[in-house]
């Protein structure tokens, strides 16, 4: 699914973000990607959609060159993946409907099918009776569950999420958790930057640690590792 060899990423500013990262993730795997902040987190998750690109290796992401690919090829590269941010990005003048509609409207898909797909991702993230409320309308934790019901409804083979949790409280955070491990159990392959000490503890799931651009840890059932 993801397969990384050798990438490198130097911004302009002389700034190296990640070194030589090689990873290879799989189908079904659920990945916590851990550090301080500045360590690499963010563009790591960044080049998996390419928002930003290597500036050396090899990027595989869903069966796509990454590296290599026409711009014109991004949008197909995109579709495959769901993309869930910390401050959730939504439409603020479309409801709930028209917010998740959305990302099948872009792919031109059939009305009837958007309107069943819609219907079906807003009862897994619980929101079916809002489906009328406009963003402003809703708490924070239901903000992410309407980006979380954007980011799945064309069924994505993988879901990368950059802090997903930063902005909400304990209790909320494991609602939105329980919903990630939903997905993942459905067949989704989950990636996800995260501060949260406690839902990486807790959950137990494969953790790739970085620091200063580096993968220094990689542990199949890992914790958090550092003090918050």
């Amino acid at each position: 699914m993801i397969h990384m060899r050798d990438v490198c990423k130097v911004y302009d500013t002389g700034v190296t973000a990640l070194d030589h990262v090689n990873i290879d993730i799989t189908r079904g795997d659920f990945v916590f990607v851990v550090g301080a902040s500045g360590a690499g987190k963010s563009t790591f998750i960044k080049l998996l959609f390419r928002e930003e690109l290597p500036t050396s290796g090899v990027l595989e992401v869903n069966g796509h060159d990454v590296v290599n690919m026409e711009p014109s090829d991004v949008p197909y590269l995109r579709r495959g993946l769901g993309v869930i941010f910390q401050d959730y990005r939504l439409l603020p003048e479309k409801t709930v409907f028209e917010n998740v509609a959305f990302a099948m409207q872009v792919i031109e898909a059939p009305r009837r099918l958007i309107q069943r797909s819609v219907n079906a991702v807003l009862d897994i993230v619980g929101l079916r009776d809002k489906y009328k409320s406009f963003p402003g309308q809703l708490s924070g934790g239901e903000q992410q569950r309407v980006a979380i019901a954007r980011a799945i409804v064309n069924d994505p083979a993988i879901v990368i999420a950059d802090e997903p949790t930063g902005n909400l409280d304990p209790e909320t955070s494991w609602d939105i958790m329980d919903i990630f491990h939903r997905i993942n159990v459905a067949g989704t392959t989950i990636v996800m930057a995260t501060h949260d000490k406690t839902i990486v503890d807790t959950m137990q799931r494969r953790v790739i640690a970085i620091e200063d651009g580096h993968i220094v840890r990689d542990e199949a059932k890992g914790g958090y590792g550092y003090e918050t």
